[in-house]
């Protein structure tokens, strides 16, 4: 199994799957910002995305394909957690928000975690 795709590539398989699992998950109309298009998305951001998206593919890899015997909460947890290490990455001091624990998400956010996941998987197979 190759990664099968560049960074910036990953990068935006993970925004455009972020995207869609919050039009399908957010509870009434999301912030802008959760929507932004790629082209506008700010540059930390996209390095963020690109880096998490290398991380799950990786972790994918290295399990062999087992790692689609996982359930959705613990591929969610997995994606929540590498997003939170890029957050310190970016920001000396980030947002409570960018940092909080998967258990204190909303479950709109768990759900497209969870989808990223799963995105990353069918992008890499």
């Amino acid at each position: 199994m190759s990664h099968g795709q560049g960074r910036g590539q990953g990068a935006r398989v993970f925004r455009e799957a972020w995207i869609a699992g919050v039009h399908q998950h957010f509870p009434g109309e999301p912030k802008a910002g959760y929507v932004t298009l790629w082209e506008d998305t700010p540059e930390w951001e996209r390095a963020a995305a690109g880096a998490v998206y290398e991380q799950v593919s990786q972790f994918i890899e290295v399990s062999g394909g087992t790692a689609a015997r996982l359930t959705r909460e613990q591929k969610s947890r997995f994606v929540a957690t590498c997003w939170i290490a890029q957050m310190y990455k970016h920001f000396e001091d980030p947002k409570p928000g960018y940092v909080a624990d998967w258990s204190e998400l909303p479950s709109w956010q768990q759900e497209t975690d969870a989808d990223i996941f799963e995105a990353i998987e069918k992008a890499v197979s």
